[in-house]
């Protein structure tokens, strides 16, 4: 059995990140979600969907990155997330989408322990794509908890 996987791989700050593919629904154009009162701040709001209903998350602000203003690259990318119980429909808000990519999950490193900016557990793995790392979430872990998955603010650039 190969352990080479899909990945759709999407960019935030300088960084790449990569989400299963079975769990990647579909990739939209940006567009602004209706606002839900009392959310937490990286729920942004609402999008409806060929009538199904999508939470929409700002992995910037999530993952505890400065907030940016939208750009033509911006994409919102729904996904059926699995859980224990039942699967999670809902939309990640992203600086941009790079491509569908294969990583080999016999090859991928765990997340550091200490001195790494996340935290580990949000990271499925660690993989490489030339000479680019692809930082895997493990979306149940990320969906799970309201922290931000940066344990530090990120260095000025």
């Amino acid at each position: 059995m190969s352990s080479v996987w899909q990945y759709l791989t999407l960019g935030l700050d300088r960084e790449i990140f990569g989400i299963d593919i079975e769990s990647v629904h579909e990739i939209l154009d940006y567009r602004a979600p209706a606002a839900l009162p009392h959310a937490p701040p990286f729920l942004v709001g609402m999008i409806d969907v060929r009538g199904q209903s999508y939470p929409v998350i700002d992995l910037r602000t999530k993952l505890g990155l400065p907030a940016i203003p939208v750009t033509p690259a911006t994409r919102i990318i729904l996904l059926n997330i699995p859980l224990r119980d039942r699967a999670l429909r809902v939309g990640f808000v992203a600086d941009r989408v790079i491509e569908v990519t294969e990583l080999d999950r016999a090859e991928m490193e765990s997340a550091p322990e200490v001195g790494g900016r996340w935290r580990s557990n949000y990271i499925a793995g660690i993989g490489r794509k030339g000479d680019a790392f692809v930082v895997v979430f493990n979306l149940e872990a990320l969906m799970a908890g309201d922290d931000p998955a940066l344990l530090e603010p990120p260095l000025a650039a």
